[in-house]
């Protein structure tokens, strides 16, 4: 879990909206940098940004919408909340369904506003915290060989060793010792806990591909 104290990225092309939104959050004592394109911010991003953004619409050549697919490309994990005067409800409807915080309408009050980026920081916290439970489980699962993570792809959909065997032609005995270094490799203390790892490391992808028919 990040220690790191959260920031308020400000991405607005207008520099008086920028100035009227950093003094705001500036006297509510939270941290904030802005940005006057959404390439500025791209630019200027790095991998220990953490915090929310407040994110205009209609900007020049990269638009905030815009911006949203890029960093869930990206896998950026900064929650968005979207700040506009030109919004619509169709534009609003499709910003949240693609992981918004909210969509406000200029002007905001001071409340609304930084009860917004609360939550957003909240949220922050809790995909942080999903970042590195992922990352962790990756780390563990790359230590496997490709017959250990079949034999663990089996495992926890609870499978027995003796229709594990079957299903990947090998011995009974083969598996007991392919689980018994799984376990050790993975650190995991039970079966419950070897799925919580399979399930953090995207390994469940493979389920369909691995069940026995």
């Amino acid at each position: 879990m990040t220690t790191q104290e959260p920031v308020v990225f400000i991405v607005d092309d207008d520099p008086a909206v920028r100035d009227s939104l950093t003094l705001m959050i500036d006297q509510a004592g939270i941290r904030v940098k802005s940005f006057e394109s959404a390439q500025a911010f791209l630019i200027a991003y790095r991998p220990d940004y953490y915090g929310c953004i407040i994110l205009d619409v209609r900007m020049p050549e990269i638009n905030g919408l815009q911006l949203q697919e890029i960093l869930s490309r990206r896998k950026i994990v900064l929650p968005i909340i979207f700040l506009t005067g030109h919004g619509n409800i169709p534009m609003s409807v499709r910003a949240i369904k693609a992981g918004a915080i909210d969509f406000l309408t200029k002007p905001v009050t001071r409340e609304n506003l930084l009860n917004c980026v609360y939550s957003a920081f909240l949220e922050a916290k809790k995909k942080t915290s999903k970042a590195l439970q992922n990352r962790d489980a990756l780390s563990r699962l790359a230590k496997l060989t490709q017959r250990e993570r079949d034999v663990m792809t089996l495992a926890v959909q609870g499978y027995s060793n003796k229709e594990i065997a079957l299903h990947l032609g090998i011995s009974h005995r083969t598996v007991e010792i392919h689980k018994s270094k799984i376990m050790h490799k993975t650190g995991a203390i039970n079966l419950i806990d070897l799925a919580d790892i399979a399930r953090e490391g995207n390994l469940n992808k493979q389920l369909s591909d691995n069940r026995p028919a």
